[in-house]
């Protein structure tokens, strides 16, 4: 009997070396989990035997428990490298629409030559549908989640519809003496300014207004001044319309009160101390307008709306008439043109956010988040991955950062939680049981040879 129990302790002692040994060896590796082994005694008796005096049947291994306590985070400098910071587990599947699930901790991902998001055995990283322009997640359920891609097509154009624009005019300043306007004689103006806008084709165009400082002996207002404009230095009117012929109709008036603020020049009450808006027809179908100062073959989808104000209303921003030089206080559009894929960027709450090089942003998805009721009951199933079991209960999916569920960090993956002191004192520990329990083989086969040596 005493050989029995020495040998479940030989098996006990080598069990506790082979999980410190693997805890050892996965020192490095991302995401890992350290195991620990669990230990019980063996006690066997019967009716007719006496519990007072037995002995017991040695050791047993009960389980092999994984401690899933944080690991400790190192940054890269790697966006799609991620880490959890608290509870949950990454989604993956082995193929494209595949609903058998894996669960992992460890974030070295990166893009498959369909630049879809994967890790380095090729499963794909699951994620949650979101609104493309809000970011707003429209579903949280596991079967509706997709493999994450990232795109590699030019962002789409965006044809301009308002420009903003804001100025300070110099009170300062006389009428020009060489008259009339003429967009290529800088004596017939005072100032001028310019923007880009774009076409229904993401074509870049150039918008300049100049600003005339009226005669004051002919109009008999010294606070008013002309606007007038030019798309790619064709002259046009309020109505879109070019204009082919001198003297040139001015874009609009402008008049000042004497403090320098704007002032109605048609009894129409100005709208935030500002000017009125102007708006330009497209020129689209048999009407007249922008579009058909264009001869690329595009066009402007949408009437042109000139601001005169900043896109965030700034009170400060309005245009004034100050003795002060010509200032241009804002001068802005919401056109842009064809972009390029230039970064990505991953939120904590898991928001994928495409940046493109003509400044548009686009959400992608959201990184699915999983937790479980149990998750040492998890079945693992190597390269650091987990399958859900009996014990560990079914995936509770959810938005990162919500519930009990911990946040995603960008550029960090969680390292292995693997303590190497206490696995080396671990490590003398299970030797010196082992040997202790070789050395009572060791007794109990002295005492036998003793015994066959009896005559």
């Amino acid at each position: 009997m005493s050989f029995n129990i020495a040998l479940t302790g030989l098996a006990a002692a080598q069990k506790d070396l082979d999980v410190t040994a693997n805890n050892i060896a996965n020192v490095n590796t991302t995401g890992f989990k350290e195991s620990r082994a669990e230990f019980a005694d063996v006690y066997a008796s019967s009716v007719f035997s006496s519990g007072k005096t037995k002995n017991g049947d040695g050791v047993r291994t009960t389980m092999v428990a994984q401690q899933f306590h944080q690991g400790s985070l190192s940054f890269t400098n790697n966006s799609l490298d991620l880490a959890i910071t608290g509870e949950g587990y990454f989604a993956m599947a082995n193929d494209l629409g595949a609903q058998d699930f894996t669960y992992t901790r460890a974030g070295a991902f990166k893009l498959n030559k369909d630049n879809f998001i994967v890790d380095a055995s090729g499963n794909y990283l699951q994620g949650f549908p979101v609104d493309e322009a809000t970011g707003d997640t429209t579903s949280v359920s596991l079967s509706t989640s997709s493999a994450l891609q990232i795109p590699d097509a030019s962002g789409s154009p965006r044809a301009t519809t308002n420009v903003y624009s804001s100025f300070n005019l110099d009170s300062r300043a006389s009428a020009p003496t060489v008259t009339p306007f003429d967009p290529e004689t800088s004596a017939t103006y005072n100032s001028s300014t310019s923007t880009t806008v774009y076409d229904s084709l993401g074509e870049p165009h150039i918008l300049q207004f100049f600003f005339v400082k009226t005669d004051s002996t002919v109009t008999g207002n010294e606070n008013e001044w002309e606007v007038y404009a030019t798309l790619d230095e064709k002259p046009f009117d309020a109505t879109g319309v070019e204009q082919t012929t001198t003297p040139y109709t001015p874009l609009s008036t402008f008049q000042f009160d004497a403090s320098g603020l704007p002032q109605s020049t048609d009894g129409t009450a100005n709208t935030d101390t500002t000017f009125n808006p102007l708006t330009l027809p497209s020129g689209l179908g048999a009407a007249t307008g922008l579009s058909d100062l264009l001869s690329n073959g595009a066009s402007f989808p949408d009437d042109v709306t000139i601001n005169w104000r900043d896109e965030a209303a700034t009170a400060n921003k309005v245009p004034t008439q100050y003795a002060s030089n010509f200032e241009v206080k804002a001068l802005e559009q919401d056109g842009a043109t064809v972009g390029r894929l230039s970064g990505i960027d991953i939120g904590s709450d898991g928001k994928i956010v495409a940046s493109y090089s003509n400044g548009d942003t686009s959400f992608l998805g959201q990184v699915a988040m999983v937790r479980f009721s149990n998750s040492q009951g998890l079945q693992q199933v190597g390269d650091t991955s987990w399958k859900k079991s009996l014990t560990s209960g079914e995936p509770i999916a959810g938005e990162p950062g919500s519930g009990t569920l911990g946040s995603i960090n960008s550029s960090a993956l969680e390292q292995s939680n693997v303590n190497l002191t206490n696995e080396l004192v671990d490590l003398i520990s299970a030797q010196r049981n082992f040997q202790a329990n070789s050395r009572a083989l060791e007794v109990n086969s002295t005492l036998q040879q003793n015994i066959l040596q009896i005559r």
